[in-house]
């Protein structure tokens, strides 16, 4: 997913290791988090692909560029072309199986995932607000249309989980699931 992900900034143009870590965080970070750690080696793969090519600069910083090639802007809308996929949550997963857990626990890590969700809502918003003012100043917003949806989406799904982690923390709506005929 990273490698696709790192494509996919690329076609805006040539990158710094630094400057693909800052725009992941500030875009689809919400989503999908990458450390330097997984960078580096995923742009050492992407190059070794021959997808991405490496560009050492000559300043006091020797700083590494990374342009997207051809052969990587193929390969990237052959990803991009490819069926969607579901994303698995692990929260999710975890949450189905705290009946295992004594109360105490369990009530303490929805609180702290409930404080998470709070703190990704008012980013969103903050975020979203920085995108509405940029967009009113460009000549063709609606050439961002999917980025921005994806933005409205995740507003909507933290708020969504936000307030179902509140019902279920406050034992509200469990009525019992009768199954489909």
């Amino acid at each position: 997913m990273l490698e696709n992900i790192i494509l996919g900034m690329l076609m805006e143009g040539t990158m710094s290791g630094y400057d693909l870590k800052k725009t992941i965080d500030s875009s689809v970070g919400i989503f999908y988090k990458a450390s330097f750690g997984s960078l580096y080696p995923a742009l050492k793969r992407l190059a070794e692909k021959e997808l991405v090519s490496l560009n050492e600069t000559d300043d006091s910083k020797n700083k590494k560029l990374y342009t997207l090639l051809p052969s990587g802007r193929e390969a990237f809308l052959t990803w991009l072309s490819g069926p969607l996929q579901a994303a698995r949550n692990e929260q999710l997963i975890r949450i189905f199986f705290f009946d295992y857990l004594d109360e105490e626990p369990r009530q303490r890590l929805l609180e702290e995932y409930l404080f998470k969700l709070e703190h990704e809502i008012r980013t969103l918003e903050v975020v979203k607000g920085i995108v509405t003012g940029e967009l009113a100043e460009i000549e063709h917003p609606e050439n961002y249309y999917y980025r921005v949806s994806v933005l409205a989406y995740g507003l909507s799904h933290v708020q969504m989980e936000k307030q179902w982690l509140t019902d279920i923390k406050e034992r509200k709506n469990l009525n019992h699931v009768e199954p489909q005929n």
